[in-house]
């Protein structure tokens, strides 16, 4: 059975940094799409960063410049550094590889003001 864990979640001030990792099992990111999702109260779940098999990288409008996402394929797993946090990034961030539909539980980011 696939399986996606993250962690690194945590609360931080704003202007602050933190560093989540998604470890995978049973699964290959190296040839798989790979995105990290975030939910703030509330809201929808939302795309926040992606990374694909050939290596490219994309990001919402709302993070780039702060956000970083990369994967370490002797690990097999992603990763989204993040700084400069503020307050609107909180929320459960998820890590998945959304083409197949293999979701973690998440990861809680709280960045207080």
């Amino acid at each position: 059975q696939v399986e996606l864990v993250e962690s690194g979640g945590g609360l931080v001030q704003a202007g602050g940094s933190l560093t989540l990792s998604c470890a995978a099992s049973r699964i290959q990111l190296s040839i798989n799409d790979m995105g990290w999702y975030r939910q703030a109260p509330g809201k929808q779940r939302e795309l926040v960063a992606r990374i694909l098999s050939a290596g490219s990288t994309n990001y919402a409008d709302s993070v780039k410049g702060r956000f970083t996402i990369s994967r370490d394929n002797a690990k097999n797993t992603v990763y989204l550094q993040m700084s400069s946090l503020k307050p609107e990034d909180t929320g459960v961030y998820y890590c998945g590889a959304y083409v197949l539909n293999y979701w973690g539980k998440g990861t809680l980011v709280t960045v207080s003001s």
